[in-house]
């Protein structure tokens, strides 16, 4: 990916992992993440008012008839890993441009990069997003709707809570590099052996994670969210997605092809190891919250998050050793992706709910609702986001 463009993931840059192909796939799983929502096992009940929605409205603006266990297992993969690896990977290049611009370019450019998109997608996309939960309700009227929304109390963004977290942590980081300008050195020597023994950085990251997991959950819950105005974050994740972004920064500093991600690391070579044992770690995972309803809550909490770390770090890895083993070259499908990415993140998930309630009556399965929602957002965000960047401010940001 060109740096010039402001990309949420990952750059390209001289390394023999395609960047196309990792951030082409991560798009990928947000758009199918989300297009398949509204199909899952036991979803939470559909909204009668805006005003007094139940809990969890905002990641489920449209609740259909048709459900599918497939599909909860398919997003319940996903939400054990794939924000964490966005937060790592977003931090692979941190440290080349920290050091290279300096702590106050680097965080201009990161106002200018991240923080105009997430007021677009806050101001714009979200209330359009959100509109159809406001139909289902039986209600109508852009006046109606703009009453119901101002009376939250604060402002839903949807997916764009990531791009003002990870916000949040870039300019963290730019006010710390002053104080302490060799940290990244200082995060990169932790992660120095992992091209040999990349179990060792395994078994470190899910010991942080757990650091920074479990007395979170165990304080907060597993799924409790901190909403100010438009800035929103899952509680109990926040030091957990610092950990990645911060191991990120690490691998970036001390080397992409002499460290955790070299294409001739032990890593690559054992691919098939790491994502059998990302399996079993998963499902070891899926026994026990079946069998949590007999354990206390507390105990659920702290062993349930010993068990996300642990998942999650085993996931993550499984997928970064499986591309730096075979994502070697440039594909077309993947780079035409991967140029309009941070565009298609920011304005897919108006596409999604507006899609899934014009599904809503259609006779079909739900495995086949989420099939043309998912292709139907991804054809419809990539056009729009080409379209967008076909203007050279636009270019010039996203």
């Amino acid at each position: 990916m060109r740096p010039s463009k402001g990309r949420i993931a990952l750059r390209r840059a001289p390394h023999t992992m395609s960047r196309s192909a990792i951030c082409g796939f991560l798009v990928v799983m947000v758009l199918a993440h989300h297009s398949v929502l509204a199909y899952i096992a036991s979803p939470p009940a559909a909204p009668k008012s805006l005003v007094t929605p139940p809990l969890w409205w905002r990641a489920f603006p449209v609740i259909d008839s048709q459900h599918s266990l497939a599909l909860s297992l398919f997003t319940g993969f996903n939400d054990d890993f794939f924000m964490s690896l966005m937060f790592f990977l977003s931090g692979l290049f941190v440290w080349s441009s920290l050091t290279r611009k300096g702590s106050a370019p680097f965080a201009r450019d990161r106002m200018r990069r991240l923080g105009i998109p997430f007021l677009f997608a806050a101001a714009i996309v979200a209330p359009l997003a959100y509109y159809p939960a406001y139909l289902i309700t039986g209600a109508r009227g852009v006046e109606g709707y703009a009453r119901e929304w101002m009376a939250f109390g604060d402002w839903p963004t949807g997916p764009a809570w990531f791009i003002s977290l990870l916000l949040g942590f870039d300019l963290a980081v730019a006010a710390i590099f002053p104080l302490t300008p060799n940290f990244g050195h200082t995060i990169g020597r932790w992660t120095s052996n992992a091209r040999q023994y990349p179990r060792r950085f395994f078994i470190r990251l899910v010991a942080a994670s757990c650091a920074a997991y479990v007395p979170m959950a165990a304080i907060f819950g597993p799924l409790a969210w901190v909403s100010v105005g438009p800035f929103q974050f899952q509680t109990p994740r926040l030091f957990h997605y610092a950990v990645y972004f911060a191991a990120g920064i690490g691998v970036g500093a001390y080397g992409l092809d002499r460290g955790l991600l070299a294409p001739d690391g032990v890593l690559a070579r054992h691919w098939p190891r790491w994502m059998l044992w990302a399996m079993v770690s998963y499902a070891a995972s899926l026994v026990f919250f079946a069998k949590g309803n007999a354990t206390s809550p507390l105990m659920l909490n702290a062993v349930g998050g010993a068990f996300y770390a642990m998942v999650c770090a085993s996931i993550s890895i499984a997928f970064l050793a499986m591309f730096v083993r075979f994502a070697t070259r440039r594909r077309w499908l993947f780079d035409r992706i991967s140029d309009n990415e941070y565009g298609i993140y920011l304005i897919h998930y108006a596409f999604v709910s507006w899609l899934q309630l014009a599904m809503l009556t259609a006779p079909l399965s739900a495995i086949e609702k989420g099939t043309a929602v998912f292709m139907g957002t991804l054809l419809l965000s990539w056009g729009v986001s080409a379209a967008l960047r076909s203007i050279p401010a636009v270019a010039r940001i996203v």
